[in-house]
């Protein structure tokens, strides 16, 4: 076996101290974080649509009689909330769906974890803001429900019950 200290330690004395590493760059992964972006803001805009909406809920309900545009406008969001969260539902469809392919192709491994991971968070997001909307609509039903009870019973009309609820 044959001495390299003498060898490395010459090496030694030409390195500059720096270290150079090369990273390719990878549109692919570019490309799904921008689409991710795209989700996340998609995903924001349905939480501020869900605030809108419980505002006008709350507007509804304390207002007499409830402008006709604040409803039109409450009908506009809860529409524009169906349509985003429609589009949300088919780009995690499309990213869980790559999954396969993924597998099977020639992804490292490093990748497909970060997009499974991503994925999962934006699912998690997504559900969770969805819920709170369905939520506030079913608030806004049973406010809505016992406000018209309490009107029946201040003018006297006395409905039937059934197990479903009053039937007027």
């Amino acid at each position: 076996m044959r001495d390299r200290l003498p060898d490395l330690t010459a090496c030694r004395k030409n390195d500059d101290g720096d270290t150079v590493v090369v990273v390719e760059k990878d549109h692919f992964m570019d490309d799904f974080f921008h689409q991710v972006e795209e989700i996340r803001n998609s995903i924001d805009k349905i939480t501020q649509y869900v605030e809108e909406v419980k505002k006008n809920h709350s507007i509804i309900l304390s207002a007499p009689n409830p402008e006709g545009k604040i409803k039109e406008e409450l009908e506009d969001l809860n529409k524009e909330i169906k349509k985003t969260a429609n589009k949300i539902r088919a780009k995690l469809k499309a990213i869980e769906q790559s999954f396969d392919q993924d597998e099977s192709g020639n992804r490292t491994s490093v990748d497909l974890r970060i997009r499974r991971t991503q994925h999962s968070v934006l699912s998690r997001k997504f559900v969770e803001a969805m819920a709170e909307y369905n939520e506030a609509q079913t608030l806004f039903r049973e406010r809505s429900k016992g406000r018209i009870q309490r009107q029946l019973e201040i003018t006297g009309f006395q409905g039937r019950t059934c197990a479903a609820g009053p039937v007027f």
